[in-house]
């Protein structure tokens, strides 16, 4: 059996942009995919806190340093820039390896800049400042 268990994510991100003409996913900073683990072209879901929209699409690699979150395509009529966003990544594990995982947090500023990274295990936390 394997349990579909969060792998990373993208607390509270700023949305900066919304392109409709674009074919698609999500283009996010490229440091902000290094240090939560993501990689281009994964799957993630995307949670709108302002909205309440939920969906899912793909990740596009944005520019390093440029704090980028910007909804493409269709998903771009569910966000307006400015809004909160979560930006979560999936993986599917044993319950054996669940039993270990520590999946990686990333708490983001108004900029999207990393204020604190977030480790979890199986009920114990570990907290990371940068």
């Amino acid at each position: 059996m394997f349990l579909t268990i969060l792998k990373s994510k993208l607390h509270r991100a700023t949305v900066t942009e919304a392109n409709l003409n674009y074919t698609g996913s999500v283009t996010i900073d490229r440091d902000l995919l290094d240090a939560a683990g993501i990689v281009v072209h994964e799957k993630v879901q995307v949670v709108n806190n302002n909205n309440g929209a939920r969906f899912e699409t793909y990740v596009i690699e944005g520019k390093r340093g440029s704090g980028t979150i910007c909804l493409n395509g269709a998903a771009a009529r569910l966000v307006q820039p400015g809004d909160k966003v979560i930006i979560m990544a999936y993986a599917h594990m044993t319950p054996d390896e669940v039993a270990n995982y520590k999946p990686t947090v990333l708490l983001l500023g108004d900029n999207n800049q990393i204020l604190k990274k977030i480790t979890e295990t199986a009920g114990q936390t570990v907290d990371s400042f940068f």
